[in-house]
């Protein structure tokens, strides 16, 4: 008898380990396309870069609620910005209790070396999402239910109104 893998289990109780596997293969990929180019891009950098090219300097807050990801998340990828020397902060003009992410030259110099690549990666990423049946739309339903009630008030009721889980 063959035995079922653990990331195989098309029932979906494996969710987060799949997503994670797939996020781990879609940054593996993107990084080896950008060894093909010749430079050392980080995949997390792209939302950042991609925000201070829209819309131009930026706080780490703006950031953080444009992405949807927390502070701590942007913040790490500014530092490593940083020290690759593509984004500086700076005190805001109007606010100097407030710092703006701007990019610096070498940063407008990388993404528009980068933009061609980006473009295919878009382009990438929209085809796979077709193939995918319209994985985007299936994500956008998780996350609108786990804003109704969280995973963890999903469990907890579970444990509290199973007769298995309440010790009986």
């Amino acid at each position: 008898m063959k035995k079922a893998k653990y990331l195989d289990d098309s029932r979906g109780a494996n969710l987060g380990a799949r997503l994670r596997r797939l996020s781990a293969t879609i940054d593996r990929d993107a990084s080896r396309t950008y060894s093909l180019m010749g430079v050392e891009f980080e995949q997390r950098w792209f939302g950042l870069l991609d925000q201070l090219i829209i819309n131009g300097p930026m706080s780490v807050r703006e950031i953080a609620e444009a992405l949807g990801i927390t502070h701590v998340s942007v913040s790490q990828s500014r530092q490593s910005l940083e020290k690759a020397g593509y984004v500086s902060s700076r005190p805001d003009k109007n606010d100097r209790r407030r710092n703006e992410i701007h990019l610096t030259p070498r940063g407008h110099e990388l993404t528009k070396r980068l933009n061609p690549l980006w473009q295919a990666l878009v382009k990438v990423a929209i085809d796979l999402n077709k193939e995918g049946d319209d994985l985007i739309a299936s994500i956008d339903k998780i996350e609108l239910a786990l804003k109704s009630k969280s995973l963890h008030d999903r469990v907890k009721d579970i444990l509290l109104t199973t007769p298995p889980y309440r010790g009986e």
